[in-house]
């Protein structure tokens, strides 16, 4: 059995990943695909002085014409002045969370959405044939968006929570069931908010080390799991330490996965690991960081917003949602 393995190149470690890194026999057949950037689960960083929570922790006038747009006068409001009142809401929202640029708006999404394929280098013995969902680490766009997604579900902070809402980021969560279950409810709230949520398996094992019967055990589990508690079957899955085999692939299909969207990017509060060689962002890169707080980062998730949004507006690039594209 050919496997997929993502995450031994450059000295990187998936044994930091808190209550995730368990120990693991090597695995004698590998085939390394090409510069993988990171474990798949964060490991610590250092804090760049990055501030965190909201600072007042009280609504500004940007808030108020953000309800404005929103309420019944909103409805007598032109296109364009709900676009400015929504643009200066998202300003305010900026300065209060320190962000040093506002986030650029994301155009609309296609009409049609772009054709998948699997990136070379990261196919298994007859994906295409068998019908197996497409793996890949960027969506084919040409408009300069960037998607952002958040593993795991260790972390459960409500700062991030009221952060992404009132900066209007969209973002996406891969979800293991094994932190999720520490309170279902808080990501009931993200849902509520338009996050959309996905699978990273019942239990963050290493999925090659399984048999085929176990990894589908862990993958079609989370599916149910997550229609039991969120009312949808998710359509993404995502491979701890984004590893997988042809079992993984043939395993997610029989359950429901459409896609395995990978990463281009990792995010921490203090720095940005790349996939590529020229370290930077391109069109339809997917941006991978985790639910960690700072027992992990020494760093808080808006730490890492903040962090993120930097490198990702100062480049030019807005944060579109997945779900709009994949």
């Amino acid at each position: 059995m050919r496997l997929v393995r993502q995450n031994e190149e450059r000295g990187l470690s998936v044994d930091n990943c808190r209550g995730v890194g368990r120990k693991r026999g090597s695995i004698a057949v590998a085939v390394l695909v090409t510069a993988a950037i990171a474990s798949g689960c964060a490991t610590p960083a250092e804090r760049t002085g990055g501030q965190g929570g909201s600072g007042t922790g009280k609504e500004g006038r940007g808030e108020e014409q953000g309800r404005e747009v929103d309420g019944a006068a909103g409805a007598l409001l032109s296109p364009a002045e709900k676009a400015r009142r929504a643009q200066a809401a998202r300003a305010a929202a900026a300065r209060r969370w320190g962000l040093v640029q506002v986030p650029l708006t994301a155009p609309a999404p296609p009409k049609v959405k772009p054709r998948l394929t699997t990136r070379k280098g990261f196919e298994v013995e007859g994906q295409v044939a068998e019908g197996l969902p497409p793996v890949f680490t960027t969506v084919p766009v040409k408009d300069r968006v960037v998607f952002l997604t958040i593993d795991d579900g260790a972390e459960k902070d409500p700062e991030l929570l009221r952060m992404m809402d009132e900066l209007k980021i969209p973002y996406s969560s891969f979800l293991s069931d094994y932190l999720v279950k520490e309170d279902y409810g808080y990501f009931k709230k993200m849902q509520d908010k338009g996050v959309a949520l996905h699978n990273h398996t019942l239990n963050h094992r290493f999925l090659p080390g399984l048999t085929y019967r176990q990894q589908k055990r862990e993958i079609c589990g989370q599916q149910a799991n997550i229609e039991k508690r969120y009312g949808k079957r998710p359509p993404l899955f995502r491979p701890p330490y984004g590893n997988y085999n042809k079992d993984t692939l043939v395993a997610a299909k029989t359950c429901g996965v459409k896609a395995v969207p990978l990463w281009a990017a990792e995010a921490f509060p203090d720095r940005m690991e790349w996939r590529e060689w020229d370290k930077d962002l391109h069109p339809g890169d997917i941006v991978l960081t985790h639910f960690r707080g700072r027992d992990d980062w020494k760093g808080s998730m808006p730490d890492m917003v903040r962090r993120v949004m930097k490198t990702i507006t100062a480049r030019g690039y807005a944060v579109a949602k997945l779900e709009d594209y994949v």
